[in-house]
């Protein structure tokens, strides 16, 4: 997946070079091979899938030869599952068999997932989701690692320079491989999604919660002390460990497992000596049981 802004503006001025600029519609890829890649919806019906005939090619194999087709029906564009395997997803619900599209839906066709744009001025809509892509994941909707970066390397100068508490949370699902071995990995996305979902609900706005590869994830919590993280850590492997998460008719049960560090003056002299000190104390909660805490 790239992750780098100046790769991804490199794709836009690539595909806007080779004609994409028409039009007022458009789907992007925002996760999977070719992010940032733009195809204009001019025509009224356009196919997605394996085979080479498709108007959209994906060369993957959880996608079917012929999986979905798009659609324009009295001024609406619709999105329509054509009985793969897989299924085709709208915003995390299966198409079935037609679901109509609205700007800034999302469709999920095998281990890809389009954003659906329309508007008079789908130019800045398209760099607009450019500049969003390069500082969030595709999957699941959250801070990427580029923006964790940089929002812990001003935090930190801020708890160094004002002498205040910084703590970060180090995120890991527990037997995740399991879950892609037994499940597939479709589903192991699902349990990503759906661990950002769960979690973000408790983030405030002056706290991160970021994908840091994977299935780990990092909290940065300023103004706040090894206690108070531990206990809000503590809280969160709750709320997971009681959700079930459902897909194509299986439920099953996750946990986590999170290691806690507080910053300090002397010990951590950058954001990768302090991530560094969580991510220990994760491996600690790990090889001790899982699901818990450490820190």
């Amino acid at each position: 997946m790239v992750d780098d802004l100046a790769t991804r503006v490199t794709t836009v001025r690539q595909v806007l070079a080779g004609g994409a600029g028409a039009g007022t519609e458009c789907l992007v890829i925002i996760y999977g091979n070719n992010i940032g890649r733009k195809f204009d919806l001019i025509e009224d019906v356009l196919t997605i899938g394996r085979d080479p005939d498709n108007t959209i090619v994906l060369d993957s194999d959880s996608v079917s030869r012929r999986h979905a087709r798009i659609e324009r029906f009295h001024e609406a564009r619709f999105v329509i599952d054509l009985n793969s395997t897989n299924g085709t997803y709208l915003n995390d619900k299966p198409v079935q068999p037609r679901s109509q599209l609205a700007c800034g839906n999302f469709i999920k066709i095998g281990d890809t997932i389009f954003k659906y744009l329309t508007g008079d001025n789908i130019e800045a809509a398209y760099y607009e989701e450019i500049y969003r892509m390069a500082v969030t994941d595709g999957l699941t909707q959250i801070a990427n690692k580029r923006q964790l970066d940089d929002f812990l390397d001003k935090e930190m100068a801020r708890a160094r320079r004002h002498r205040r508490d910084l703590s970060v949370l180090m995120i890991d699902i527990d037997h995740f491989k399991r879950v892609n071995d037994l499940h597939g990995h479709l589903t192991g996305d699902v349990v990503l999604r759906e661990l950002a979902s769960i979690v973000r609900i408790r983030i405030r706005r002056e706290e991160l919660f970021a994908r840091y590869g994977g299935e780990e994830f990092v909290i940065v919590l300023p103004e706040t002390d090894r206690k108070t993280a531990i206990e809000f850590a503590e809280t969160v492997c709750e709320m997971v460990a009681a959700h079930q998460v459902a897909f194509e008719g299986q439920t099953m049960n996750v946990t986590i497992s999170i290691g806690v560090a507080q910053f300090s003056r002397e010990e951590h002299k950058g954001p990768e000596d302090l991530v560094k000190e969580a991510d220990k104390n994760l491996y600690w909660a790990k090889s001790h049981g899982r699901n818990q805490v450490h820190g």
